[in-house]
């Protein structure tokens, strides 16, 4: 199979679809690799290391489009992207659907069978090609949260560790689970006071045991939810559906409860955000202000540390795109892991999550690629 790497054109993104140690694998195990012209600088791989890895390089994205079996990226497809995209070619990158009506409707067109990286599973029921991401946001998120709560940025001006004698910021996370864990990780090993909130009593529990007392678990009931979020320096949208649009947890009204110039941090944007009053930002201009709140949206969050999410990526994603590029589609149809990942194919949605978030028809996966 020819497999095509573009670079990615999203805003602030440096991310790579493949890097060269990836590339190598592929070629491997006898297949061949296109990527785009420059589509690792913003890992610092040349072109020359990709050829080194066994790779070619081609001097345009519409030559990987046109010529690859199957597109391996990072980011959703752009509209002119997803344009020279067509049918009897893989896709395989995150896509987040449920929040992006125009890109599903261009994939169907297209005819493309789109695999999404974010709605693969396991054996366990996890999402292994999200967690990486979300280690990696969750970590960023305080680190966002952190910047903007100073003054010149528009917040409170608290620094979020506190220093003796002055007490440290109080950070809440909405959602218990890799996205809120490591940015507890974070906030917490700051000198942060921490409270995740979660609907689940068993990921409560193991966060608790986790985190040896260094953190406060509350069960998300109403009044504790609207409580936590009132008395917060930052709050974290840390929640996750997968496959569907993220539930909006924190309403406007909710803004004139907190304290003036604290933070609401949504890594949940790319599923449509958890604050009513999130929409989305880029690295270039990261935060906004609603009723005198700092709202940090980024949707690519983890394409501000490429060389580390890159690489972290590439580590999880390889399996599947060795099996995708070995067996064809034949991969989706045998693994259900692999098949829980397939978004679009044949012109239709394939994902029941991204199917009624989108309010559009779904088709079974396996009754689809059987006919």
């Amino acid at each position: 199979m020819l497999v095509g790497v573009p670079k990615e054109i999203k805003s602030s993104e440096y991310r790579v679809g493949l890097t060269p140690s990836a590339v190598g694998e592929y070629v491997a195990h006898g297949h061949k690799v296109l990527v785009e012209t420059g589509a690792g600088a913003g890992i610092g791989a040349t072109d020359a290391a990709y050829v080194a890895a066994g790779a070619s390089i081609a001097a345009s994205a519409a030559d990987v489009f046109a010529k690859a079996d199957m597109i391996v990226k990072v980011k959703e497809p752009q509209p002119v992207e997803w344009k020279q995209l067509r049918a009897g070619q893989i896709l395989f990158t995150y896509l987040h659907l449920a929040a992006d009506a125009p890109q599903a409707l261009g994939l169907m067109a297209s005819g493309v069978t789109a695999v999404a990286y974010e709605t693969v599973t396991d054996a366990r029921g996890h999402l292994p090609l999200l967690a990486p991401m979300s280690e990696v946001a969750g970590r960023l998120s305080v680190q966002a949260a952190a910047t903007a709560l100073q003054k010149a940025t528009g917040g409170r001006g608290i620094l979020l560790g506190g220093v003796p004698g002055v007490p440290p910021g109080k950070v809440v996370i909405i959602g218990g689970g890799v996205v809120g864990t490591h940015a507890a990780t974070v906030a917490a090993g700051i000198g942060a006071i921490v409270t995740i909130l979660d609907k689940s009593l068993p990921r409560l529990r193991e966060l608790d045991d986790m985190f040896e007392g260094r953190v406060v678990t509350r069960y998300a009931a109403r009044d504790a939810f609207a409580e936590e979020v009132a008395g917060a320096d930052a709050v974290i949208g840390a929640v996750l559906v997968p496959g569907a649009a993220a539930p909006k947890l924190v309403t406007r009204a909710m803004l004139a409860t907190m304290k003036p110039g604290s933070v609401l941090v949504d890594v949940a944007i790319d599923q449509g955000g958890c604050f009513e009053t999130s929409h989305a930002t880029t690295h270039l201009d990261p935060t906004y202000v609603v009723d005198g709140i700092v709202h940090y949206c980024v949707a690519n969050m983890p394409g501000a540390v490429p060389l580390t999410s890159s690489a972290a990526l590439n580590h999880a994603t390889l399996p599947f795109g060795l099996a995708l590029a070995d067996k064809g589609l034949a991969a989706i149809a045998a693994d259900p892991h692999l098949r829980n990942g397939l978004n679009v194919h044949a012109g239709k949605i394939t994902h029941k999550a991204v199917a009624e978030s989108l309010h559009l028809d779904f088709s079974d996966p396996g009754k689809l690629m059987a006919a």
